[in-house]
Parts: structure tokens; sequence; C-alpha cells
């Protein structure tokens, strides 16, 4: 370790699909995050960790903030609001490709009232519009803050990524290496899991179906002789109509998302999986707190 070896803590805030799952993956150089056109994908508040030879940079991911409907949405913002306390650094990511609209004054406003953090405005998807449009979209949303500093990026294409990684490390205090230098992300295995099987139900589903689903990995065992992994996970939806859309005619739809699913599992962990995964049904569970935190969603990791 140097003697200016710098570390800290920098949470990704933003309107939903602003990128912020996608940018944390490009900046750890694998997947991490679960990522889909889907508003909420991201439920969990988590930490994904790059640790180079001058410094460690952990980076919050947050859920969407977003207008709420429901417990769920209420909870998942209450969790992205917490995640700016106590960080060295805030970035503020803007969608390149949509207009800065009243979304991105809301979530603008929360950081403004944060105190002690340097503040990054990050312009994200620069790669779905001409370098004009991304110019534009940088000054129109710098007039809703103060920044310390500012970045355009493409995390699909590798652009700026690098510029994005200095632009935090330069306002990172001294300090130590809070994680091990393997360590690249703090969710939980089983939380992983659930999270890839979600993932897939997510980019396979359209309308309604998506928001209503809950996903426990409850059971999980390591075949040494196999070399094999057996997970048991259970699905859950609001109501018996979308227990059958999941399970699908003959069983043909959740059939496909268990064998995408497991496709990133044993990627993820390098062996053969064995996944069984049930749909079950727990009435109106996005409006149950209860219910909502026994998921593990917003505040109740």
């Amino acid at each position: 370790m140097t003697e200016e070896f710098r570390s800290g803590f920098v949470t990704l805030v933003g309107r939903p699909n602003a990128g912020k799952s996608t940018l944390i993956n490009a900046v750890v150089g694998h997947k991490v995050a679960i990522t889909s056109n889907t508003a909420q994908t991201t439920r969990h508040r988590f930490r994904a960790i790059v640790t180079r030879e001058d410094m460690q940079m952990i980076m919050v991911d947050t859920p969407g903030m977003h207008k709420p409907h429901d417990a769920l949405g209420e909870e998942l913002n209450t969790s992205a609001i917490k995640a700016m306390e106590d960080v060295d650094v805030v970035a503020f990511l803007v969608d390149a490709s949509k207009p800065v609209g009243t979304g991105d004054e809301w979530v603008a406003r929360q950081v403004r009232e944060v105190r002690g953090a340097r503040k990054i405005l990050v312009i994200t998807k620069a790669d779905l519009v001409s370098k004009e449009t991304a110019i534009q979209q940088l000054e129109a949303a710098r007039v809703l803050g103060t920044w310390d500093d500012e970045v355009v990026l493409s995390s699909k294409n590798g652009f700026n990524v690098e510029g994005f990684v200095q632009a935090v490390a330069k306002w990172l205090p001294e300090g130590p290496k809070w994680f091990p230098e393997d360590m690249d992300t703090d969710q939980p295995f089983e939380v992983l899991v659930a999270e890839f099987i979600r993932e897939k139900i997510l980019r396979s589903y359209r309308d309604e179906v998506p928001h209503s689903i809950g996903v426990v990995a409850d059971q999980m065992t390591y075949d040494r002789k196999k070399d094999m992994y057996r997970i048991f996970a259970n699905v859950y939806v609001e109501r018996d109509s979308q227990k059958g859309i999941i399970i699908g005619k003959g069983g043909e739809a959740i059939k496909k998302v268990g064998i995408e699913a497991r496709r990133d599992l044993e990627q993820m962990l390098g062996c053969k999986v064995f996944l069984d995964m049930q749909v079950k049904v727990k009435k109106n569970w996005r409006r149950d707190l209860n219910q909502i935190r026994r998921f593990g969603y917003g505040e109740g990791m």
C-alpha cells in the first residue's frame, strides 16, 4: 500500500434506468448488478468494490428515484436517499437520450440536500445520441446543482468509463482498504442468485408482471463430487393470473427463464447448476412493508 492510498464511497443516484447498474458493471469489469429496461430493476442497495494499487473505490448502487405508487416504491426511494448519507462522493446520473425533466429535478433536489460529499454530474448513454445532443444534455443538467466535476460517458461501449473512475478517485480521501482485494461486491450469495433469476424474468415479460415479481433463493447446496450447485428458488407474484403468465403454457415460459438464469449462474459460479423454481402467490405484497422487508428490498436488506 502506498503512502497516498485513497479509499472511499461513491453513491450513484438518478431516475430509473439512468444507467447506474450498467455503469457499475462496466467499472468492475464484469456483471455484479442486474440490468433491464424495467423501472425498479434495482431493489437492493449494495456495494461494488474496485481495488487498484493506489485506491479502493466502493460504489453504492441504488434504486432509481421516482414518484412512488405503493409501499415498495416508497421504500426504494428511502433506500436511495439514505445511501447518500456519510459518503465521500455522490454521482448524479442523467440519461443522455431522454430530455432532462421533472424527475431529474426531483433527484437533483435530494442531491443538493447532501452535506459533506463531493458531487459529480454524469451524463450516461452517450452512444445513443450525437455529440451535440450530449453537450445539450450536459448544459441542461448543469443548472440543476453545483458540481465538483462533470463526466459524459457510455457504459455500453466503454467510452470514458475510466474518466468517471478518475473523477471519483480524485475526491477520495486517504484511507485504508475497507474490503479484501479479491472482493468485488458485498451482495450476499443468495441475494445475487435471486437477482440473476429476477433479471431474466424482467427481460422476458412485459407490462405489470415484472413489477409484481419477488424472488427468494431458499436453498443452495454444493455437490463437490459432481461440482454442481443445487439451487431451489421461489418466484412470488401478487395474483393467480400472474402465476399463470409466468409459468406459461405447459410450463414453457418458466422453463425458458430457468435456462437463461442457469446459464448466467454457471458463468458466475464456474460450475454446473441445477435450478428448481417454484411460482407462488403472495397477494398485494408490494403494499405490505413487512413482506417487502422479508424479501430484503429497500431498507429491509
